[in-house]
């Protein structure tokens, strides 16, 4: 039987506007806490955000109906004495206040400082602090400074925006993960958190900027479709549809060519590494894109399932909302406002027991205007230390996505035991089979590894043996939960899947994150970070119109993935800790990718159409572009988002004829001559630097940033100023750069990083003598028996320890 929705009982205020903030409190009403949102008089902006809908009570947006299904409206102006009197008295009522005001606006009027016993997060663009505290932001603003998209679009530039709120989505995922383990710690006391949407998105350009530290020449844009160090990845035309497609390991390699008919390409010894097919892609691309023309998407796709190869079709947002095996899993659900009902995403963080809500009803604003109900007993104090503290996480999981997840649980104080085989190291160690490559223990000193593994404890443990199972259900026991991203049939076989953990600690909360869901068709289909952007549909609805369908990012389901199987995982605890429970949750990654389609498959399924692809334009900012400067490869994202900010952005580049023409006064005049005004933006900023630019046009109100890239960033001045990136030093690699956690108490400094990224099986003694209790001589023969070990075991000594048994 289903259990109440695992956040009942929890009262949120959401005060403010925008998606991120929205986003944040949708996850909350979806789960089932009653969230209140205070809304000015006529209304929150969002309710203005196309596509505009019929309701029976006036024109609403479908989107702001999306975010907003299951949640409460009043009215109460933020910004007056009798909106914050009204707030102020409605707050000792509720557990969460959600602050999206901005730090000006919090500054001048603060709400909650005075109750310690309260959980506040403050959500802001660019942080509470710094120099870029009170720019003006735009989703597009935020992740050029983030270095998001400097990599994305043609090789001469310039860079390629993608639309839609995706920054925002990260940066209200990352809000949820700290207020949630935040209130899993209520007991303690209240907390007072801060968060934004450039630092959520620095997890987004962290391969980036990792990568810029091994090889820097390598982080550029390479073409459209064309992201080092992986190629072939990107969207290609079949004789009907497009087909996603990645290939990463040599195996790969030889089974799409196989596949294609292409066997001599697949043997080709110069072809064996993404760097050397990426030097030949067009030569190769004339070779095998004639032959995907063969076939439908379709047909390539189910080839691709039984190769188990990462190709998928790319859908446009029709085809995503007609996908079966999306719909039996209930991946969108009806929305509805007033007479309208629609379909948009369901939140994809499947809990077994606890699901969120499938879709729901938005409130008109000030729908539920009442007296404020009466106060709640909280605790009358203010916590310290990190909120996880007490929680242990088991972390079976590899690569990108699933360490994340830990990584943030960690940097919010847990104890996370990241549990590797000398046989099988997490595989962003290194995959190179060369003895070198293990004498010399290079496998320590990929920086993306030690990037993600920041905060946690190591073992290693051989779990095809039965010692090694044996001792991995003792550490259940003692876990709180378990992250995974083994493909689906490895735990089953090795006996350690859900129900077995189950069986050795009842409560436990186990995270699964299979790339399509843990049943149906596609359960076994392997997947990267791009083959989830792909199957999204999101390339369909990326770029102009007219163009073909692109890549946004090199791998934008990890980290994406990553925020949602954390925020996944604190629900389950939160239910867990109210009602004794345990659960499984199968978090399918792609449906955490279809959440950013989400403005585009909402006007698809309310209008019956997704709108028009705009390119680096946006619905209502007009314009808004990515506009060359001084200096090589110099970009800066500028977006008018009032019509006040147009007047003020013609002062600055000197077309005060611009400004006072009547016909471009309003967005809808802009529109009608947006390739003229860009051209007057773009005459400007050639002659001026980014930065100094940037600087100019946010003083005067204009929503600027720099689209930077991504090896400047930790010497951004934001950045800087808030010590985002950490200085930490390891074994092997010496003193490097750690990225902070996305969220930190309010005024304060980063999460620590406590311990750097552990060396293999640094941590056995510590944990199997220390925590399990082993004797000395058992961990001895346990080394012996290459069960455990500190030193990763070359290709051909498993295969000799494999052919001896």
């Amino acid at each position: 039987m289903q259990s109440p929705s695992p956040l009942t009982g929890f009262r949120v205020l959401e005060v403010g506007s925008g998606f991120a903030l929205a986003y944040c409190g949708k996850l909350f009403a979806d789960f089932g806490a009653e969230v209140i949102k205070a809304e000015p008089p006529d209304g929150d902006p969002l309710r203005r955000a196309p596509p505009l809908i019929e309701t029976g009570c006036g024109r609403e947006s479908a989107l702001f109906a999306w975010l907003c299904t299951n949640k409460r409206s009043i009215i109460a102006d933020a910004t007056d004495d009798e909106g914050l009197a009204r707030l102020t008295a409605l707050l000792p009522s509720c557990d969460v206040l959600l602050d999206g005001r901005g730090p000006a606006a919090r500054k001048a009027a603060p709400l909650g400082a005075e109750d310690p016993g309260l959980v506040a997060c403050d959500l802001s663009w660019f942080g509470e602090s710094g120099p870029y505290a009170g720019f003006t932001g735009t989703d597009a603003v935020a992740r050029a400074l983030a270095g998001v998209f400097f990599c994305t679009g043609p090789a001469e530039g310039p860079p390629d925006i993608l639309g839609g709120f995706p920054g925002e989505t990260v940066g209200g995922i990352a809000a949820f993960v700290a207020t949630a383990a935040a209130l899993l710690a209520r007991a303690e006391g209240g907390r007072r958190l801060e968060a934004n949407v450039l630092e959520a998105n620095l997890a987004v350009t962290e391969y980036y900027v990792t990568q810029a530290a091994m090889t820097p020449d390598a982080v550029r844009r390479h073409g459209r479709d064309r992201f080092f160090p992986t190629w072939p990845m990107g969207v290609y035309p079949c004789r009907e549809g497009s087909l996603g497609v990645t290939v990463v390991t040599p195996v790969q390699w030889r089974g799409f060519c196989d596949m294609l008919g292409l066997p001599e390409l697949g043997a080709d010894p110069e072809l064996v590494l993404g760097p050397q097919r990426m030097a030949r892609a067009a030569e190769l691309e004339n070779a095998f894109v004639p032959r995907l023309r063969t076939s439908t998407a379709q047909e390539w796709f189910a080839e691709s399932l039984t190769r188990r190869l990462p190709i998928v079709v790319v859908p446009d947002m029709a085809g995503l909302l007609a996908t079966e095996t999306h719909r039996a899993r209930g991946a969108f659900s009806p929305v509805r406002i007033g007479t309208a009902c629609f379909e948009g995403p369901t939140l994809p963080q499947r809990l077994a027991r606890t699901p969120p809500r499938p879709g729901g009803t938005a409130p008109f604003a000030g729908e539920h205007d009442a007296l404020p109900p009466p106060p709640r007993a909280r605790p009358a104090r203010r916590a310290e230390g990190p909120p996880l503290s007490g929680v242990t996480v088991l972390d079976l999981s590899m690569g990108w996505a699933g360490p994340l997840c830990t990584r943030l649980l960690g940097d919010l104080g847990a104890t996370v035991l990241k549990v590797e085989a000398c046989q099988y190291p997490d595989w962003w160690r290194g995959v190179d089979p060369r003895p070198a490559f293990f004498a010399e223990r290079q496998y320590e000193r990929n920086t993306r590894f030690n990037a993600l593994n920041r905060n946690k404890a190591g073992i290693t443990l051989d779990l095809t043996s039965a010692e090694g199972v044996a001792l991995l259900k003792r550490l259940a026991r003692r876990a709180d939960a378990v992250v995974e991203n083994y493909a689906r049939e490895v735990l089953p076989k090795l006996g350690l899947d859900y129900p077995a953990l189950r069986e050795e600690r009842p409560n436990l909360v186990m995270v699964s994150m299979p790339a399509f869901g843990a049943e149906g068709p596609w359960r076994d289909a392997r997947a990267y970070g791009s083959t989830l952007e792909h199957a999204s549909g999101l390339p369909s609805v990326a770029g102009a119109e007219g163009w073909p369908p692109a890549t946004s990012h090199l791998a934008y389901g990890d980290p994406v993935g990553g925020y949602n199987a954390a925020a996944a995982l604190l629900v389950a605890l939160l239910h867990r800790q109210a009602t004794g429970e345990g659960q499984h949750v199968d978090l399918s990654q792609v449906e955490c990718m279809v959440q950013l389609t989400a403005p585009w498959l909402l006007a698809q399924s309310a209008t019956g159409a997704p709108g028009p692809r705009l390119g680096n334009r946006h619905p209502w900012h007009v314009p808004q572009g990515c506009f060359p400067c001084a200096g090589e490869d110099t970009w800066l994202v500028i977006a008018v988002t009032e019509d006040a900010a147009w007047r003020a952005l013609c002062r600055i580049i000197g077309r005060e004829d611009l400004g006072a023409n009547p016909a471009l006064a309003t967005a809808a005049g802009r529109r009608a001559q947006e390739n003229a005004l860009e051209a007057a933006i773009a005459a400007w900023t050639r002659g001026q630097d980014a930065d100094a630019a940037m600087a100019a046009l946010q003083a005067a109100g204009v929503a600027a940033g720099v689209c930077r890239h991504p090896a400047a960033i930790p010497a951004d001045a934001q950045i800087a100023a808030r010590g985002v990136f950490q200085q930490t030093r390891r074994a092997y690699v010496g003193e490097h750069l750690q990225l902070s956690a996305p969220f930190r108490p309010q005024g304060g400094p980063p999460l620590p990083v406590r311990r750097p990224a552990p060396t293999l099986g640094e941590d056995n003694a510590a944990v199997l003598c220390g925590l399990l209790g082993l004797s000395v001589a058992k961990l001895n023969r346990l080394a012996a028996a290459g069960v455990i070990g500190t030193e990763a075991t070359p290709v051909s000594a498993r295969r000799a320890r494999a052919a001896t048994g």
